[in-house]
């Protein structure tokens, strides 16, 4: 049996230096996934717009710049309060969105709680881990070519 950390978080996404507008979002923890982080953002469109990271580049980007790549995060300060930065690039975009840093870190606080920092591999089910790796589904072994 897994716990599953559910909060739900509005989020600027800024599109100019002078505009920006509240976009929705999830944030989830799942014990079973002790590493990861998901957020789901609602941008209004058919299908929401999803992204998972690692915990501990979310818990770092809290009070000091974090992340590589595709996901960035840094702590600042906008219009008199405490922020999170968070820079996503994919192929189909790059969004820049801020987040209000007391009700995330309120609710990663909640996460190492249930999962304290280091004890992670301790929920991991390795047995099950390890058979999802080594099945293929159908999808992925119809397309192997013969040598």
């Amino acid at each position: 049996m897994h716990t599953i950390i559910e909060r739900e978080l509005d989020l600027q996404l800024v599109l100019s230096p002078e505009r920006s507008v509240t976009v929705p979002a999830l944030l989830r923890y799942r014990s079973d996934d002790p590493f990861a982080v998901h957020v789901t953002f609602h941008l209004g469109s058919e299908a929401p717009v999803r992204w998972t990271f690692a915990r501990d580049l979310l818990v770092e980007g809290l009070f000091r710049p974090s992340g590589q790549g595709d996901v960035l995060l840094w702590p600042a300060r906008a219009e008199g309060r405490d922020v999170v930065w968070l820079s996503l690039r994919s192929p189909d975009g790059d969004a820049l969105l801020r987040a209000p840093a007391a009700a995330l870190s309120a609710w990663l606080e909640r996460t190492m709680r249930l999962v304290p920092p280091g004890a992670e591999t301790e929920q991991i089910d390795m047995d099950e881990a390890l058979r999802a790796l080594l099945t293929a589904s159908p999808a992925e072994g119809s397309g192997d070519a013969a040598g």
